[in-house]
């Protein structure tokens, strides 16, 4: 059996693995551009968008009378094939590439194609029969093929990272709910403020995760508009009148998303701000996660000589000399996670502002810092929900302790003393290391059931009409 085909271009002939359902323009890509070490096939979400759109393409040139039915039905059975997990592993050229996508549109076509020649009873590479180009690629640019590509495997992405975030908002939103009733101090600038309770704490990550969600949810609307049927430039050259909105709303229906094709597929075709636009909600994601993360990390700290207000799960040894230390290590792991992604919006954004004219021929290192980012998110969020958060315990006494001793607590007597005497009281607490109940007490500014009634935990952290004042002191 021979090891290897003879395939043709325009540069000339070219030998391809015998047993490959890649061809020639694969090969040379494969060749030139050895970058990242990351082949598409890392990017599944991206494999099955090609396959989605070729089918797409087929079905669409089928209904025009411009592709025949048996070439039709073998390129829909084979994109079918690969959109359930087929061939994956044929899709070999680089993720980081130039071109401007060019070679994975021609890796997509040429594994769909040989894939149809078998079903059609053909060997691979005999393009007499079938070709890459001129039936897989028919009324089509990689101009309009990537771009659409890439939004159909961004959304899937999205759908990806949604769940796991999810995942990690309905974690710390149980240990809300464990630690509803547990007082401690707030902090703002790093110094006491007022009391609040661990779970009010908690709450808070939990609701910026919820936010992060809408707003993927909301980028994910722009994605919906694609340029298919744009070919080249965006003038639908090649394209039958037709085939645009045909195609697209194959695409639709086999994808399962309500997509529309652009009222400007010029403009559609060079303009990459909607991947500016997802990589800046995911920067928002990576930010908002890092500062849960470095929250965790304080409130944890010590276990003697810090906050140590929570205990984090013990995940491994945290140092080869000093015995019995525990690192957290899957905040620290997810800090990273987030400076990566931090830094993969700025890659996004040189690329989109990058492109000329017609086109962004930078697109693939968009691909990469996305899906990057996307990867990383995704599974940061389910470690730290189930290696971190879940497992997370109060420091019941450490807490109480801290709310109850710390001068902040005369702020929550200002209402019914006044600013004036609750200065007086939080100064004089401080100056001789007592408690801010001990000097109210003293001075008789309150009994101790109006004390105990105003240090209340449910009237310390939440909205609460106040009797008048019992002093003007203010």
């Amino acid at each position: 059996m021979k090891s290897s085909r003879i395939e043709h271009d325009l540069l000339g002939d070219h030998e391809v693995p015998a047993d490959a359902y890649y061809g020639v323009h694969t090969v040379r890509a494969r060749d030139n551009f050895r970058i990242s070490g990351q082949p598409i096939s890392t990017l599944p979400e991206l494999v099955v968008a090609h396959a989605l759109i070729k089918q797409a393409a087929a079905m669409a040139n089928a209904d025009l009378g411009l592709l025949p039915q048996d070439k039709r039905d073998a390129i829909v059975a084979a994109c079918e094939e690969i959109r359930n997990g087929a061939l994956h592993d044929q899709f070999i050229v680089d993720v980081i590439q130039g071109g401007a996508g060019t070679s994975t549109n021609m890796n997509a076509n040429e594994v769909v194609c040989n894939r149809a020649l078998e079903l059609m009873g053909h060997r691979r590479g005999e393009y007499q029969y079938l070709h890459p180009n001129e039936d897989v690629n028919m009324a089509q640019s990689t101009n309009d093929v990537y771009p659409t590509a890439i939004h159909i495997a961004c959304c899937l992405a999205i759908d990806r990272l949604v769940a796991a975030i999810e995942h990690l908002r309905a974690t710390f939103e149980a240990k809300a709910a464990e630690f509803a009733d547990l007082l401690k101090l707030g902090r703002t600038q790093m110094q006491d403020a007022v009391p609040m309770t661990l779970g009010q704490e908690f709450s808070t990550h939990a609701a910026m995760l919820a936010d992060g969600i809408a707003r993927l949810k909301d980028a994910s609307t722009l994605l919906l508009e694609i340029n298919l049927g744009a070919t080249a430039i965006g003038t639908g050259i090649t394209a039958h009148p037709e085939y645009a909105e045909r195609a697209t709303r194959h695409l639709a229906a086999l994808s399962g998303l309500p997509l529309r094709s652009a009222p400007n597929l010029i403009k559609a075709t060079q303009d990459c701000g909607d991947f500016v636009h997802l990589s800046g909600v995911l920067k928002r994601i990576a930010v908002n996660l890092s500062k849960t993360c470095n929250d965790l990390r304080l409130l944890s700290s010590g276990p003697r000589a810090g906050l140590g207000e929570i205990n984090l799960p013990s995940r491994q040894a945290g140092s080869s000399i000093m015995p019995g230390k525990v690192n957290p290590v899957i905040p620290e792991v997810v800090n990273q996670v987030a400076f990566e992604v931090i830094g993969a919006d700025l890659t996004v954004t040189l690329a989109a502002e990058a492109g000329q004219l017609q086109l962004n021929a930078f697109e693939p290192v968009i691909v990469a810092a996305l899906f990057r980012s996307f990867g990383l998110l995704t599974n940061g969020c389910r470690t730290l929900a189930d290696l971190c958060v879940a497992g997370i315990t109060a420091n019941v006494q450490i807490l109480r302790q801290n709310a109850e001793r710390s001068t902040a607590l005369a702020a929550a007597l200002n209402p019914i003393i006044g600013y004036k005497s609750a200065t007086l009281v939080a100064t004089e607490a401080f100056a001789k290391g007592t408690t801010v109940r001990e000097v109210v007490l003293e001075r008789g500014l309150m009994t101790p059931a109006e004390l105990d009634d105003a240090l209340r935990c449910e009237l310390l952290t939440q909205p609460r009409a106040h009797p008048p004042r019992k002093s003007s002191g203010s």
